[in-house]
This record gives structure tokens, sequence and C-alpha cells, in this order.
């Protein structure tokens, strides 16, 4: 299951702790991990761990640091979907060393696309995006910081954070093929950090596609 362990057995899975011989002698030896091009970082910021005195990101912890395909599932599996995370949560993967923050060098210069579902309606965007990212199925995929999925009271936001908002033409074909990855028809737009930093929710779209 997605959001948990299985509490059942899979086909053909050994439940003792202790296997007998005829059954030991048949698990198979431990295969090769096919690692990511990149390591990847998820983040979490829990809403209940904030005070309303804190400066927004003091409360973001990194939870969990992978770099291969098995270790992703092994982790995605043992996490909430955005679904069953509690209004106010924000849970990121961003590349190793990139902190989900405006003030990371990294990100400084950067921006993000943002796509919009009705509350508890994101779970499988968060994983194809999570899934593309990852698998550097994106042409400009050295511009992507990472992804992050806002759970919010009437509705999921998925936004995924690129390093340079100049670069219109990278930013485009991100934006684009993002919305082919979800099959996602609505227009969606790009917001650079710093008008976001300068404006707050005022800050417009400088691209939408």
């Amino acid at each position: 299951a997605a959001d948990g362990i299985d509490s059942e057995a899979e086909d053909g899975e050994i439940v003792d702790n202790e296997p007998d011989d005829a059954a030991r002698s048949v698990i198979p030896p431990p295969t090769t991990k096919h690692l990511l091009e990149h390591s990847w970082t998820f983040w979490f910021d829990n809403p209940s761990a904030r005070s309303r005195q804190d400066k927004w990101g003091n409360s973001i912890r990194p939870i969990f640091t992978f770099s291969t395909v098995e270790d992703f599932w092994g982790v995605y599996n043992n996490l909430h979907t955005p679904s069953k995370l509690a209004t106010g949560a924000d849970f990121h993967c961003f590349k190793h060393k990139i902190e989900p923050k405006w003030e990371d060098p990294i990100c400084a210069n950067g921006g993000k696309w943002t796509v919009t579902f009705p509350r508890g309606k994101s779970d499988t965007s968060w994983l194809y995006t999570l899934l593309a990212m990852i698998g550097e199925q994106f042409d400009y995929g050295d511009e992507i910081c990472g992804a992050v999925v806002n759970v919010r009271s009437k509705q999921d936001k998925i936004s995924i954070w690129t390093k340079n908002a100049a670069n219109e033409a990278a930013q485009l074909k991100i934006g684009r093929q993002w919305k082919e990855f979800l099959d996602f028809n609505e227009t969606i737009g790009f917001i650079f950090h710093d008008d976001a930093k300068k404006l707050e929710r005022a800050a417009k779209n400088r691209y939408t596609v």
C-alpha cells in the first residue's frame, strides 16, 4: 500500500522469522540496486510542530535520502500519500543537498510551476511527478531542484521548483512536459521566487502553458 506498510503477506512471502532449511535455500540472493542519476531527500514540514512565532521554514526537516530505485520504493511505500496528510502539511522531494527554501543558493534565482487539485485528489499526480523527476524524464532535468505538495483545507498544490527562472525556454519545456506526464489539461503558471518574496500572494505568473 502506498500509505503504509502492507499488513498481509505478499504471495510467496515467507512470514516465519525462522524459516526452515528448505525455505531458506530458495530465497534468492540480493540483487544489484539500480542507481539513480541523483540522490534525493524527502523533507517534511509538520503543521503541528510550528508555532505562530516561527519564521517560515524553521520547522522543516529532512527525513530520508535515497539514491536507488529500490530505496525510493522502500520509503515511498511507508510514507503517507498527500490525501492522508494533515491540513497545512508540506512534503518535499529535492535533490540531495538542495534545501527547499528560497534562500538556498541553488533555488535563489529560480521559480516554480504549480498544479492545483481538489483536496485529497493529488496522490497519483504526486507519484507521477516524483517518478518523472527521479527517472530523469525531463529534457531540462538539470534545471529541476525538486517538488513539493502543499496540503490545504480546500485544495492540494504540487509545485516543481527550478534553478534559473529567467531561462524561459527551459521553464516552458518543463511545464509542458510535466502536464503531459500528468495528463493535465488546464493552464498552469510559473512564478519567479523573487516575485513571490516581494509581492507574496500578489505575485503574477511570468509564464503559462
